[in-house]
């Protein structure tokens, strides 16, 4: 069985979504990445020397790590209705979001993660909050999902770190094309079920 290396609500969680919407039977090893350990006790370093997560270990003993190459080794091989063909313009779209969520709007909430005592929260959320705004102005077309009207492994990593926003007190009001794909994406079976597993509320509807 397959073992995902997750911190609750991390980008981790977007490879756990997917696990889900795949049917895949998994294992989740919680990460305190503060410590860099595992619940009982055991070094993470030794399944990941990064450090971070998700990391997943494969059942013939192969760990493969980052959210990027993850998510597309999962779809390409267990999921290939969650992705767009190769060697296709639609695939490389997915390349496209893929890479601006992990280098631009990933990165612009690191201010927030090390935000000192007393500074000012609000302009270090100001890049986020841009980067929020952009993908609003693709979502307001009415699409669905981030590429369409197809879910794919980019609205599970899009889910996972939009959900960030709340946790840091940003507002959806000027980006309510955002908010109301976050509604559509957190009333999946798969996302609920992940977040229910790494012990994470809903944050975007009811029940």
């Amino acid at each position: 069985m397959m073992k995902l290396y997750y911190s609750p609500g991390a980008c981790s969680l977007a490879p756990h979504i997917v696990l889900r919407e795949a049917g895949l039977p998994h294992q989740l090893l919680k990460v305190d990445l503060r410590r860099h350990q595992l619940d009982d006790g055991a070094d993470y370093y030794a399944v990941n020397p990064k450090g971070g997560v998700p990391a997943i270990a494969f059942d013939d003993g192969v760990v493969l790590t980052e959210g990027v190459a993850l998510l597309q080794y999962l779809g390409d091989r267990y999921a290939p209705a969650l992705l767009p063909a190769g060697a296709t313009l639609e695939r490389a779209r997915l390349h496209e979001i893929l890479n601006y969520l992990s280098s631009d709007y990933a990165k612009a909430y690191t201010p927030l993660f090390y935000l000192a005592e007393g500074a000012d929260r609000a302009a270090a959320g100001r890049p986020a909050m841009a980067k929020m705004a952009y993908l609003d102005s693709l979502l307001a077309d009415g699409r669905p999902f981030i590429l369409g009207a197809q879910w794919s492994v980019a609205d599970a990593y899009l889910f996972a770190l939009t959900r960030w926003a709340v946790d840091f007190g940003i507002g959806f009001d000027a980006v309510p094309a955002l908010k109301a794909y976050m509604a559509r994406s957190e009333a999946r079976a798969a996302v609920r079920a992940a977040l229910l597993a790494e012990g994470l509320g809903l944050q975007f509807g009811q029940g």
